[in-house]
C-alpha cells in the first residue's frame, strides 16, 4: 500500500484514522503537537503546521502519497475567536499548499457540519431535511467560519493543480472510550446527551463513531483518483443520537424545523450520507444502540411519530 500522512493524529478522529489506515496496510505517519498517536503509526512527530516552513519540511521529508488533514482547534469557543480562525485557516492553507507544491497525490481535509450554521444565537432553521452537501452554509462563529474557509481553500487548490482533494464533514465524533463513559468533546457523556435532548438537539442529534469516520477516510483515499476534484462529503451515522424520532424531538428543541421534521421517520438522522453511499459505496456500520456500554439504553427503540 502507500504512505499516508495524518495531521492531528492524536485527536478523537485522528487516532481511529491512524489505526484504520495501518490495518489496511498503509504506512502511516502521524503528525501532532500533542501525545497520543497510536503505536500503529510507522513514525510520529510533533510539528507546528501553522508555520509554512515546517509544513513544507514535513511533507518534503516523508513524501507521502496522501495527506489526511485533521489538525485543528476542534471545539468552538475553546480559545479566543481570533485564535481559532487564524490557527485553523492557516493550518488548512499550509497543508494544502505544501501538499500540492510537493506533488502529493491526494489530500483529504476535515471540515464540519457546523458550517450550515445550526445553534446561531439569532435563530436558525434548516432550508430542508435531511440536510445534504447542497444545503446553504451560514457560519456564525470563528470555528465554523474557519471550516468554510478550509473547504474553500481545498477547492481553490483543486482548481489550481493536479493533486486530487476532497473535504469531509464528520458529525459529532465519538471514539470507543466515550461509548464506555468518558466525556465527549462537549463535556457531557453520550448517555447524558440521550437523557437530555437539549444537549444533542442544538446539533440536530448528529454523530458518528470515530471508526466509521475513519473507514470513510480510508475509502475516500482509495476513491479520490477517480472522483471529480474538490468534492465535499457528510459523514454521519445512519440514525440519530436520540431515543425518540426526530419528527417529535426537533420541533421541541429547534424552532422552525416543524415543516421538514415530519419526513424524518423512525430513527432517521437529520443529515444525509446519500452522496457518500453513491460515490464511495460507504455507509456507517455502528450505532449508539450497539456501541453504548449500557444495556438499558440498547433497548430503547424509536417509535414512529403519530
Amino acid at each position: 500500500m502507500s504512505r499516508v500522512l495524518v495531521t492531528g493524529s492524536a485527536g478523537r478522529l485522528g487516532r481511529s484514522v491512524v489505526s484504520t489506515l495501518a490495518a489496511a496496510g498503509h504506512e502511516v505517519i502521524g503528525v501532532d503537537s500533542a501525545p497520543g498517536t497510536p503505536p500503529e503509526a510507522a513514525a510520529t512527530l510533533p510539528a507546528d503546521l501553522t508555520d509554512t516552513g515546517e509544513a513544507f519540511e514535513v511533507i518534503a521529508r516523508f513524501r507521502p502519497a496522501s495527506v489526511i488533514h485533521l489538525a485543528a482547534i476542534a471545539t468552538p469557543f475553546s480559545r479566543p475567536e481570533s485564535v481559532i480562525f487564524k490557527v485553523n485557516t492557516q493550518l488548512a492553507f499550509n497543508v494544502c499548499e505544501a501538499s500540492v507544491a510537493l506533488g502529493v497525490g491526494s489530500v483529504v481535509v476535515a471540515s464540519s457540519p457546523t458550517v450550515i450554521g445550526y445553534g446561531a444565537p439569532g435563530g436558525w432553521a434548516p432550508s430542508y431535511l435531511p440536510i445534504d452537501e447542497d444545503h446553504p452554509v451560514r457560519p456564525w462563529n470563528a470555528y465554523n467560519l474557519s471550516k468554510v474557509a478550509a473547504e474553500q481553500t481545498m477547492k481553490a487548490f483543486a482548481e489550481a493543480g493536479t493533486t486530487k482533494l476532497a473535504a469531509i464533514r464528520p458529525c459529532f465524533v465519538i471514539p470507543p472510550e466515550e461509548w464506555a463513559g468518558a466525556p465527549t468533546q462537549s463535556g457531557h457523556t453520550v448517555a447524558e446527551r440521550l437523557d437530555r435532548p437539549e444537549l444533542g438537539g442544538v446539533s440536530l442529534f448528529n454523530y458518528i463513531d470515530s471508526r466509521d469516520a475513519a473507514d470513510m477516510v480510508a475509502v475516500l483515499v482509495e476513491a479520490l483518483p477517480e472522483l471529480p476534484n474538490g468534492e465535499v462529503f457528510f459523514a454521519g451515522a445512519t440514525d440519530a443520537l436520540a431515543r425518540k424520532p426526530l419528527a417529535d424531538l426537533l420541533p421541541q428543541v429547534v424552532p422552525g424545523t416543524e415543516p421538514f421534521a415530519a419526513g424524518l421517520t423512525g430513527a432517521s438522522p437529520a443529515f444525509s450520507t446519500a452522496k457518500a453511499e453513491r460515490l464511495l459505496g460507504w455507509q456507517a456500520k455502528r450505532s449508539w444502540r450497539t456501541e453504548l456500554h449500557d444495556p438499558d439504553l440498547h433497548d430503547q427503540e424509536p417509535k414512529e411519530a403519530e
